[in-house]
C-alpha cells in the first residue's frame, strides 16, 4: 500500500452523493427506508434520503475500527438495533462510507437478511479486498482514504476521533 491517500472534500462528497443516487434511480431500486451504517454512513445515508425522496431513515451502529488501520477481530453491532421485524418485507439501502474488508456492510446486510424484501448496499469508496461486493460504489481504491468528517482531530481536547 502507497503512502498516498485519496482525499475526499465536502464538496466532492455531494458529488459522489448525487451521482450514486443517480445510479440507485436508474437501477430502478426504490427503496423503503435507508438503512445508515453509524458512524461513516450517516452523511450518506441522509444524502442519499433526500436525493431519492424517502424519509423513512434509520441508524444501526456497528463498531470495527479502532484506529488508523486497526480493527477489532469482528465487527460488533451496538445497541440500539433495529428490530428486524421493524424492516419486514421492505427494500432497505444500506449505506457507509468505505467497503474497506467489506465485513460491516456484509454484518449488516446478514442481519436483514430472511427478514427484508430486498437489501442493496451503496458506499462512497469499495477497495478490492472488501468480501462483499457493494451494488452500488461511487470510487475504488486501495488506497487509505482521508474523509473530511474524520481527517482533523477533535476539538474536545484529549479525546480521539477513531
Amino acid at each position: 500500500m502507497s503512502n498516498e491517500r485519496e482525499v475526499l472534500t465536502y464538496e466532492l462528497f455531494g458529488t459522489a452523493t448525487r451521482e450514486l443516487a443517480q445510479e440507485v434511480a436508474d437501477s430502478g431500486f426504490e427503496p423503503d427506508i435507508v438503512l445508515a451504517i453509524a458512524r461513516g454512513g450517516l452523511a450518506l445515508g441522509m444524502g442519499l434520503g433526500y436525493a431519492l425522496a424517502v424519509k423513512n431513515i434509520s441508524v444501526v451502529n456497528v463498531e470495527f475500527y479502532t484506529g488508523v488501520d486497526q480493527r477489532l477481530d469482528v465487527p460488533i453491532m451496538l445497541p440500539p438495533t433495529p428490530a428486524a421485524v421493524d424492516l419486514s418485507g421492505l427494500k432497505v439501502l444500506i449505506t457507509d462510507d468505505v467497503a474497506d474488508t467489506g465485513r460491516t456492510l456484509e454484518l449488516v446486510h446478514d442481519f436483514l437478511s430472511g427478514h427484508v424484501s430486498e437489501a442493496r448496499t451503496v458506499v462512497v469508496y469499495e477497495k478490492p479486498q472488501s468480501v462483499i461486493k457493494p451494488d452500488y460504489s461511487w470510487w475504488r481504491t486501495e488506497r487509505w482514504i482521508d474523509f473530511p468528517w474524520s481527517s482533523l482531530p477533535p476539538v474536545v481536547p484529549g479525546r480521539l476521533a477513531h
